[in-house]
């Protein structure tokens, strides 16, 4: 881990309490609605939502892009136009915002996709009701094609993982098992 990266995550810890939602809602409206919808919800299915998102989770995604650690056409030259303060401000505002679910998860995927979701200890690191905790990211009412192409980029080792403890989980997963636990994890509606 990187000097960067600790001087940044004890900033947000520290000040989180300091952050400008107002602000973070002002340069959203700017800079992040077009993609990840009004509010943080995003109405494109390969965009994800950041509506109910733990703030933690946002900024450290915000500074990966950043940094370059997470690369992406549209995120990084973004990011790198971000203060801490901005990343803060926008990771408050998109935390204190509702998530609002309208995927339906197909009734017989429910229960199996339950069951898989603990099996594979999804609700260790996201919670048990999946909304995340601090840098880990809420999963629950995700969008699904964001979701599943997700988890088939840890699977392949193509998306970035902080620690590589999703690369490692979802390794020993079939595809076909991250199909059913990403169309149960899209439907969940807690707030």
């Amino acid at each position: 881990m990187n000097f960067g990266f600790i001087a940044f995550l004890m900033s947000v810890m520290v000040s989180a309490s300091g952050a400008d939602i107002s602000a973070g809602k002002l340069k959203a409206e700017g800079l992040c609605n077009a993609c990840h919808g009004p509010n943080g919800n995003s109405q494109n299915a390969d965009i994800p939502s950041l509506a109910g998102m733990p703030a933690l989770s946002i900024a450290n995604t915000l500074f990966y892009y950043r940094e370059g650690n997470r690369k992406n056409p549209i995120m990084t030259p973004i990011a790198s136009t971000l203060s801490n303060a901005e990343m803060k401000d926008l990771a408050a505002y998109y935390a204190s915002q509702a998530r609002e679910v309208t995927y339906k998860s197909k009734p017989e995927n429910i229960e199996l996709g339950a069951k898989l979701a603990q099996q594979y200890n999804c609700t260790q690191c996201h919670g048990p009701n999946l909304l995340g905790v601090q840098h880990i990211p809420r999963i629950a009412g995700q969008n699904h094609d964001y979701l599943l192409t997700q988890l088939k980029g840890f699977k392949a080792m193509t998306r970035a993982d902080m620690d590589g403890n999703m690369s490692s989980a979802v390794s020993a997963i079939k595809l076909e098992d991250l199909v059913l636990i990403s169309d149960y994890v899209a439907g969940l509606k807690f707030q």
